[in-house]
């Protein structure tokens, strides 16, 4: 790896050397300059709110605050507050920037806004994966996004339900995604985007925060497709399983969190500094607060009230495996355990098709199993999803599973192993170099397959077109399900499971 790094630092250096000074470009609260490079204009660490500090701490996001002169784009602002190890230094809670690609000489072209994942307490829109120079040079803009994490991006109190204008808190995180699309609609004209065809697209988290988008009232008009790649609606699909998403059930745990800290008020609490806030451990999601969510997603197709835009999801085949000890809670999975880990996993009492399809005689079937479930229970959700746009929208579903196993990586991979939690990322953003694996000729073909599939949906609003594989709209059957991945992945991992077992789609 120390050899890797050393050519990774050398091709970075000759790129800073080739890149020149971007002009000057006016946006929200004064101009900018980015980098110009291999074609490709980059500015990073762009304002698109007030830096959420002191006073503003749990605030929904406030106008720019304007600065005389000239920015400098050229580097990325610090990673959100975050409680994540595996996301470096710097963090900060002024993190509420983002950053653009955008071909040089490009003129209304369709935008892509990636939202990042990591479970709502963790990750950057600044992650080298996510760099967005491969998709613009396929003739499309690029944005990503920080948003708040942790306490501090999905925190509600009653005082804070009552000081806000709106009368809701608990979900500033995705208010922060809101105001990073009104800054895209006001601002990326003036990098050659076209801000009436705009796709959001995000991964885990991120794709669960498309899913609340496309739910929520405020950000109607905010975009025109959206992309949701291993992320179901985090929010309840059914309003039966509202409870832990209410916002009087999420204002009682900030009250309960306010005393675990010692504070009395929120006075106390905004001066409190951050790592007394990230002491105590806290779950993050957005809750149904009366004003960016107003209600589950079931209701919300059942009352055409969702932003209806073309919509391309999916799932992985083996992300099971790394997302089950995230949800439940534990790694360990045994035959006396997993009838109650299953009910955990589901929210409710398994029934017996459930048990019988994934049994649990001995421990390593247990383990087994419950890898399997999660993987199936998440691409479900998915599916369930789906299945809402296709019977009450009007915009066209488009759903895949990845059955691929990428190239094995040079040392001990420990989290999105084979088609694990997020390994199409780099296939999307067409990032294999970043790598330096065994890539095989399939793997490069894949990355540059979808690549061109997404930037064609966002340009589209379809992901067909001109020497791309034909895709059907989904329709509930299996057989419009897009499996990804080659002869062999495909004969090892492309059954679907029976998805009536967990339950299906309301009909119209």
């Amino acid at each position: 790896m120390k050899g890797a790094a050393v050519v990774a630092g050398c091709l970075l250096a000759g790129m800073a050397q080739a890149a020149q000074v971007t002009d000057p470009v006016q946006v929200t609260g004064g101009r900018i300059v980015g980098t110009a490079a291999d074609g490709v204009n980059a500015f990073k660490g762009v304002p698109f709110a007030a830096p959420p500090v002191g006073q503003l701490r749990w605030r929904a996001p406030q106008p720019v605050v304007p600065w005389q002169g000239v920015k400098t784009a050229q580097a990325y602002a610090p990673a959100c507050a975050q409680t994540a190890a595996w996301i470096p230094d710097p963090k900060s809670e002024d993190c509420l920037y983002l950053n653009v690609w955008a071909p040089a000489q490009a003129q209304k072209l369709p935008v892509i806004v990636w939202i990042h994942g990591g479970g709502y307490y963790g990750g950057t829109g600044a992650q080298p994966g996510y760099d967005g120079g491969n998709l613009a040079r396929r003739g499309v803009v690029v944005v990503t996004i920080n948003y708040r994490l942790g306490i501090f991006g999905f925190f509600a109190h009653p005082e804070l339900t009552a000081e806000s204008p709106d009368k809701a808190s608990g979900n500033q995180g995705m208010e922060d995604q809101v105001a990073a699309l009104r800054w895209v609609r006001q601002n990326i004209a003036a990098f050659g985007g076209d801000p009436a065809r705009v796709t959001i697209m995000g991964e885990s988290a991120g794709g669960e925060s498309v899913a609340v988008l496309v739910a929520s009232p405020l950000a109607k008009g905010l975009f025109q497709r959206a992309i949701s790649q291993s992320g179901n609606f985090a929010m309840p699909i059914d309003a039966s399983e509202n409870a832990l998403f209410d916002r009087t059930a999420a204002e009682q745990a900030g009250v309960a969190f306010t005393r675990t800290v010692g504070a009395k008020r929120l006075a106390d609490l905004r001066a409190l500094p951050v790592a007394a806030l990230q002491k105590p451990a806290w779950a993050p999601h957005p809750i149904v607060d009366g004003h960016l969510l107003r209600e589950d997603l079931t209701t919300t197709y059942r009352n055409h009230r969702q932003n209806d835009v073309p919509l391309l999801a999916g799932w992985n085949a083996e992300e099971g495996k790394d997302l089950a000890p995230e949800i439940l809670g534990t790694d360990k999975f045994t035959a006396a355990s997993h009838k109650a880990l299953v009910a955990k996993l589901l929210g409710h009492a398994p029934s017996a098709a459930v048990l019988a399809a994934y049994p649990a005689a001995t421990d390593a079937e247990a383990r087994a199993s419950i890898d399997r479930l999660t993987t199936d229970w998440w691409g479900w959700r998915t599916w369930y999803w789906a299945g809402l746009q296709a019977q009450y929208g009007k915009a066209r579903p488009y759903l895949y599973y990845f059955t691929h196993r990428p190239a094995e990586p040079l040392t001990p991979c420990g989290y999105g192993c084979g088609a694990g939690h997020g390994a199409e990322i780099q296939y999307v953003f067409d990032h294999l170099g970043q790598d330096p694996r065994p890539w095989s000729a399939y793997d490069r073909q894949l990355a540059a397959r979808l690549a061109d599939t997404w930037a064609n949906f966002a340009r589209t609003g379809t992901p067909n077109g001109k020497g791309l594989p034909a895709w059907s709209a989904f329709d509930g059957r299996p057989a419009t399900i897009l499996r990804i991945g080659d002869a062999a992945d495909l004969q090892a991992r492309g059954g679907l499971p029976d998805f009536s077992m967990f339950g299906q789609p309301p009909k119209r």
